[in-house]
């Protein structure tokens, strides 16, 4: 293994199952009959990549030049992705095999304005990933938590904070699974917190904490809008990150985890947290502009030199 610092990525291995409808879901939509909800979109064609919190975050993170080893579990059909994962320097230690299961599934139907509908086949994630050794969490650089197996997602910030490795909390799409108690236990000693506007909304119901509350025990939340960018908060401290503009919109899955793995080198590196956003901001539109969640590619070159265009700045050195 690297002498590099490495960064611990828990959350989903899946593949990606993306279909694009033309129409608007909106149009097919009859509010009085929304009780007894019965659709089906015909779409035109189908397409398979790799993704997943997980393996998605860890994907720019290489492209980054950040080795980390992710934790979370697959199925029988794996063996295409592990080799992309490893063509890509991407560490796979923490990766559990369920060989009686299928690696996990997300089919996705966007719409044409990027309106999503997903169903999310659990298959292997059901079973936990392989817990950090002593020796790997000694080298951790730092972690984060990402939507995966709820039991990883309660259990791992416990052995972080006894590790004293710092962590981040992005509940995402498992909020809905996860409890006011367990949220609360896996914020407890967190160094911060990613979710969207929604997800705030609904940690905040679920933990009974406001978000002055939340703010007070974590170091730094961080709130993404989409399009609008995204803000950063630290104690009574409040930054407005605008978006940097993609060339073309492709593809909004991914996008999210693209900003998490510019969040996560920005602050490695210590930069100014406008900074550190609007690295991220400039990520997440590389996925953007690609159909799929591993599927852009720039140099760190081409990453800085699009920073420059987008904010007029330089990033820190």
């Amino acid at each position: 293994m690297s002498k590099k610092p490495i960064l611990l990525v828990s959350g989903s291995l899946a593949y990606d199952r993306i279909m694009n409808f033309p129409g608007r879901f909106r149009d097919h939509i009859v509010p009085q009959k929304i009780h007894l909800l019965n659709l089906s979109f015909a779409v035109p064609d189908l397409h398979e990549h790799f993704g997943g919190t997980a393996g998605n975050i860890a994907y720019s993170l290489s492209l980054l030049g950040l080795r980390s080893e992710i934790i979370g579990a697959v199925g029988r059909d794996f063996s295409d992705y592990r080799a992309w994962l490893r063509r890509h320097g991407v560490g796979i230690s923490g990766v559990r095999l369920v060989a009686g299961d299928r690696t996990a599934a997300a089919y996705i139907i966007t719409d044409a304005d990027d309106n999503q509908i997903t169903g999310f086949h659990i298959g292997a994630m059901h079973a936990r990933g392989v817990p950090p050794s002593s020796a790997l969490l000694a080298r951790a650089a730092g972690a984060i938590v990402a939507p995966g197996n709820v039991t990883d997602m309660v259990a791992l910030p416990g052995s972080y904070r006894r590790a004293q490795v710092r962590y981040w909390v992005d509940p995402g799409q498992q909020l809905t699974s996860l409890s006011g108690a367990q949220l609360r236990q896996a914020l407890g000693g967190a160094y911060g917190l990613v979710a969207n506007d929604y997800e705030h909304a609904l940690v905040a119901r679920k933990t009974g904490w406001t978000a002055a509350e939340i703010s007070a025990r974590v170091h730094v939340v961080v709130t993404t809008l989409g399009p609008k960018g995204s803000v950063i908060r630290q104690g009574n401290t409040r930054w407005r990150i605008p978006p940097a503009k993609p060339k073309r919109v492709a593809d909004p899955t991914g996008a999210g985890d693209a900003y998490r793995a510019g969040l996560l080198y920005g602050w490695l590196r210590n930069w100014p947290w406008p900074a550190v956003g609007r690295l991220a901001a400039t990520v997440a539109a590389y996925t953007v502009e690609r159909d799929g969640t591993q599927t852009h590619r720039f140099t760190w070159r081409e990453v800085t030199a699009r920073y420059r265009r987008a904010f007029g700045s330089r990033v820190p050195s």
